[in-house]
């Protein structure tokens, strides 16, 4: 029987079967599971679940009587997301430095290219500069391209293409776009559930085990050492007064805001408006 005193025999069954959905939604936000949400848009089952959840949320009968289970499984998912969403922040962040740093690095290959193949007088000390920034093949396929005696060989050609191909890479940064698209993927899933879910659980009073003090005392340790004592102060605040909305303020206040402008500069679409909708009543 349900702890919430429920004894209609189709809402226990319901409970536990949202419980299992819960579950399989946290599995496929899970960065280390091997079956992951892909594409939110294309994705039916996920959504199929989330709706299930916020179904379930929204249409308990007794508010009162909410089982205590699924409101911490709902909140646990909601928190989980959120640190998700966070940890996308900091990766998009250095996703995007890496970015700029393998432009960079172009940019200086491309100017070591045009001393070694031009013949230029420096051209020993131009690769020397860059030499703690390539590996060892690229260097030495400048060397034998700036030692070459004759560009028409088949070495000498295939040594410029090797070092074309390389700089061509790092301009394009294919892989970076493709991480990029991942994360922003990833990311609609996981507001999704900001949206949806953590919308739906403002509708429901506290249960009696108050689980907002253990989520408070359990994270407060956490952030101790990541943030200042001003921002410590204003999350516990947060979490004890009214716990709920503060996990969505994260979801809004996060930096990763910051870093879909920025990254809007580069030409990598982030839908603003659709990830970060306010909420109902907000």
């Amino acid at each position: 029987m349900s702890k919430s005193g429920i004894v209609n025999v189709r809402m226990v069954i319901t409970e536990e079967k949202i419980l299992s959905n819960i579950d399989k939604v946290q599995k496929l936000i899970n960065p280390n599971s091997k079956k992951q949400i892909v594409q939110l848009e294309d994705d039916a089952y996920f959504k199929d679940l989330i709706e299930s959840i916020k179904t379930y949320l929204i249409e308990y009968p007794k508010k009162k009587n909410f089982p205590a289970s699924v409101y911490k499984a709902a909140y646990g998912l909601v928190e989980y997301a959120t640190n998700q969403f966070e940890e996308n922040t900091k990766r998009i962040e250095e996703l995007i430095r890496q970015r700029e740093k393998n432009i960079s690095l172009a940019a200086s290959l491309k100017d070591a290219l045009d001393a070694v193949e031009n013949k230029s007088e420096d051209w020993k000390e131009t690769i020397k500069q860059i030499s703690g920034d390539f590996s060892e093949d690229i260097i030495e396929t400048l060397g034998l391209i700036g030692r070459a005696k004759s560009s028409t060989s088949q070495n000498y050609q295939d040594a410029v293409k090797l070092i074309n191909a390389r700089i061509g890479n790092l301009e394009t940064n294919l892989h970076i776009e493709i991480d990029m698209e991942r994360i922003e993927d990833r990311s609609k899933a996981l507001s999704y559930i900001g949206i949806e879910v953590a919308d739906a659980l403002k509708l429901i009073p506290t249960p009696e085990e108050t689980i907002e003090e253990q989520v408070a005392e359990e994270k407060i340790e956490e952030i101790a050492t990541l943030t200042e004592l001003e921002e410590n102060k204003q999350y516990i605040e947060q979490t004890r007064v009214e716990v709920k909305p503060s996990l969505w303020q994260r979801i809004k206040n996060s930096k990763f805001v910051k870093a879909i402008s920025y990254i809007m500069k580069i030409k990598v679409v982030i839908e603003v408006p659709n990830a970060l909708p306010e909420g109902r009543g907000e």
